[in-house]
């Protein structure tokens, strides 16, 4: 009886895996993806890197004074992000939770291909490009990052 207990369908395993993770992404860090954005990923890179690490706060402000095409769609995939963050964290306030972006990606998405007319007959190719951004924000009360305590620990000194 003891071995019956002890072994399990491999169903049953898959289901309990499965629903410790749906646990874990109750709590922490909250992802905000946006898909198929039509701008290169490069140009999206470069605004990208200017929040990377910063809090939210700054981040806003950042993305809302910056001219680059990918400003726009960042801020509001940020404020996505934060209303996600709020909606798992019912029970802790958005001003003492002291949020911050911690990761940013861009991936490349899709390539539209396009031909256009060139001199003698030819053709060139157009590639229109697109991204995914993915977006990660948690707080700093969590105690999971240890790069910006650090720093902030420094200037402190």
């Amino acid at each position: 009886m003891e071995a019956e207990a002890k072994k399990k369908k491999r169903s049953v395993l898959k289901r309990e895996k499965r629903d410790a993770r749906k646990e874990a992404a109750k709590v922490g860090p909250s992802v905000a993806k946006l898909k198929n954005v039509p701008t290169s990923p490069r140009k999206m890179r470069l605004v990208a890197d200017l929040i990377r690490g910063e809090r939210v706060n700054k981040a806003l402000n950042i993305l809302k004074y910056e001219p680059k095409v990918g400003a726009l769609k960042l801020e509001k995939l940020l404020l996505s992000a934060i209303s996600s963050w709020e909606a798992k964290n019912q029970d802790v306030k958005l001003e003492e939770a002291d949020l911050y972006v911690k990761e940013i990606w861009v991936d490349g998405g899709r390539i539209l291909k396009r031909l256009r007319p060139a001199p003698q007959g030819r053709a060139h190719r157009i590639r229109k490009r697109s991204n995914h951004v993915t977006l990660v924000v948690a707080s700093l009360k969590d105690g999971s990052d240890s790069k910006i305590t650090t720093e902030e620990k420094e200037t402190k000194e």
